[in-house]
């Protein structure tokens, strides 16, 4: 059985460092581009020995977050080229072979899939992923899945002619392969909705609706995370969500949010009085290792907002563009802080 949550649980975000022999890091940064397309060059391993290697790389980031007391962990995403493109790729009625190019959320030129046809899962695409991490841990598990609001800003459509009709397709991809990975053993069940945050016109006139079709049927704990974007890859970033009271309105049972990087006010989680929050208080644009301290601090800012049990404590956001060693370190950091006041808070 999974070990029980304590008040105050620390996670991750989603991705861990992968390692310097399992990819080449200069092409994962030299363009500061998260790849929506397939980027087989990134791999350092041959194509018949990477799944080994990713098992091991996994192995790897689940130890180092065990060791640091995180208390939700995920499988790090060792096997995915991004957070979104090993399942918008795995998808039927998807043209990665031939990809448009649009501007991405930073203005530059970015490659992306072209749906030419129904979108539709033609089978499990993280489901060993997930096996895999229950397999190998004690802890409680999440898993990741790019949501569906933002699977369709990082598409060119020339099939469905409706941006809502789009997003709903994805919409029921992902809910099939959610049902699937919390089946296999999953406690946790996140959606990544960066672009809900990027193309807030859209996002309120269905971004909720696509969430809750891609939640519906999944029992248990569901998150949605929302970001303004790597912080190697977006450095400036807003004090406020342009799209974050709306998801008072979704099934999702946890909504996380950065808040630390861009110095979020955190006034506004008075909006969000029905959900727990997942709350970024690890700066992961700074080399600064964070205090235990720096962190129990961040922690006390968010409770004066939201209650000590629908408060969960992360990074920022994903910690794959980090050095290890300072991933590891932070993440000690955030598993102490929270020690420091879970122990205030219980006397």
């Amino acid at each position: 059985m999974p070990a029980s949550k304590p008040l105050l649980p620390t996670t991750v975000v989603g991705s861990y460092p992968q390692p310097a022999w399992l990819v080449d890091r200069n092409i994962l940064v030299k363009n500061n581009v998260v790849p929506r397309v397939r980027l087989k060059e990134i791999w350092r391993v041959a194509e018949d020995a990477l799944e080994q290697a990713q098992d091991d790389a996994t192995l790897i980031a689940i130890r180092d977050m065990e060791r640091a007391g995180i208390d939700i962990i995920t499988d790090g995403e060792m096997r995915r080229e991004s957070y979104s493109n090993r399942f918008a790729l795995a998808l039927d009625g998807v043209d990665v072979d031939t990809p448009a190019i649009v501007s991405g959320r930073n203005g530059k030129p970015t490659p992306v899939p072209r749906v030419v046809g129904p979108i539709r899962r033609r089978e499990p695409v993280e489901l060993r992923d997930m096996r895999f991490l229950r397999a190998n841990t004690d802890r409680l598990a999440k898993i990741t899945l790019p949501g569906p609001f933002t699977l369709s800003m990082q598409a060119v459509d020339e099939h469905y002619g409706d941006e809502e009709a789009l997003a709903m397709a994805y919409a029921e991809a992902v809910a099939e392969e959610a049902r699937d990975l919390k089946a296999a053993g999953a406690d946790v069940i996140q959606l990544d909705e960066p672009w809900l945050q990027a193309r807030p016109e859209q996002a309120k006139r269905y971004g909720v609706k696509a969430i809750n079709r891609a939640l519906q049927g999944v029992e248990g704990t569901t998150v949605v995370h929302l970001c303004f974007g790597y912080a190697a890859v977006v450095s400036d970033k807003p004090s406020g969500y342009s799209f974050l009271p709306q998801l008072a309105d979704s099934s999702a049972s946890q909504i996380s949010i950065e808040a630390a990087q861009p110095k979020l006010d955190l006034g506004m989680l008075s909006d969000l009085s029905n959900k727990t929050i997942m709350l970024g208080v690890l700066d992961l644009g700074s080399a600064e290792v964070e205090t235990a301290e720096t962190v129990a601090a961040r922690l006390r800012a968010g409770l004066r907002h939201v209650p000590a049990e629908r408060l969960v404590a992360a990074p920022d956001c994903g910690m794959k563009y980090l050095p290890r060693d300072r991933a590891f370190a932070k993440l000690k950091a955030l598993a102490e802080g929270a020690a420091i006041v879970r122990h205030e808070l219980q006397g």
